[in-house]
């Protein structure tokens, strides 16, 4: 029983992998992503393959909160070689935009209370970008979704796993 399952499972998968590999432009156009700085720093460090996700995605599909920003210039400021790592953040955001938080703090203020009485806490800046996703009906690419889904209605990704 056991095994069938497993078998099931991997075959929805394998169809999923297929029909998701067909997306047409104008289908992946309508798709559009919030990355959160862990997933940005992956890129830079070129790892688990992001620049071939963002590749498929569409680079113009790809989105950071002024938040995710703040952060890597925080690591770029905090870095042994400012200078380098400076130009190496600029060239990996180019072509990436940037969405103000200013329309989230509403949704931040709601759903920071809604957590803090289910006795939840999630760190300022995450729960910023977090909200970020949800207001901009974006989907949130993160390789930390057990921390960001317990925010009311957040879609994430994890393109982490699954890479060989």
């Amino acid at each position: 029983m056991r095994n069938g399952f497993l078998k099931k499972l991997l075959r929805n998968f394998a169809k999923k992998s297929e029909i998701a590999g067909r997306l047409t432009e104008k289908t992946r156009a309508l798709i559009k992503y919030l990355l959160d700085t862990n997933i940005c720093i992956f890129g830079i460090k070129k790892k688990f393959d992001i620049e071939k996700k963002f590749a498929e995605v569409g680079i113009e599909n790809c989105f950071i909160s002024e938040i995710t920003f703040a952060e890597l210039k925080f690591g770029v400021e905090n870095s042994n070689d400012i200078i380098k790592n400076q130009k190496t953040l600029d060239d990996f955001l180019s072509g990436i935009k940037f969405i103000p938080i200013v329309e989230v703090i509403d949704f931040y203020a709601k759903e920071k209370a809604r957590l803090r009485k289910v006795g939840i806490t999630i760190e300022e800046f995450d729960l910023l970008i977090g909200c970020t996703s949800v207001t901009q009906n974006l989907i949130m690419v993160t390789n930390n979704t057990d921390h960001f889904k317990r925010i009311k209605g957040i879609r994430l990704e994890d393109w982490t796993i699954f890479v060989k």
